[in-house]
């Protein structure tokens, strides 16, 4: 592992718990430096294994209900198709 030098230091103070982004000047590839207990939060989100059926009907359900999808009023939105003129 190597160590941060004073530039880099001084811009992730300057930062304030944001990301850092550099640039290498020969790729012109641009890196992040993030605070490794962010980066742990990030890869255990791009690691997670694939939710089944039952997991993924169970997020969304929950989303719904957070949308407001369980008010008695949305039911109007089930008949909505009826009170549409036939083509």
């Amino acid at each position: 592992m190597t160590t941060l030098s004073a530039e880099l230091q001084a811009m992730v103070e300057h930062s304030g718990g944001s990301p850092v982004r550099m640039i290498d000047p020969r790729t012109k590839r641009v890196y992040v430096l993030i605070a490794d207990e962010k980066f742990d939060q990030l890869q255990s989100l791009v690691d997670m294994e694939p939710l089944s059926l039952a997991e993924q009907r169970v997020v969304l359900l929950h989303a719904g209900q957070r949308a407001g999808w369980d008010d008695p009023e949305m039911n109007a939105y089930d008949h909505y198709d009826d009170h549409q003129p036939k083509p």
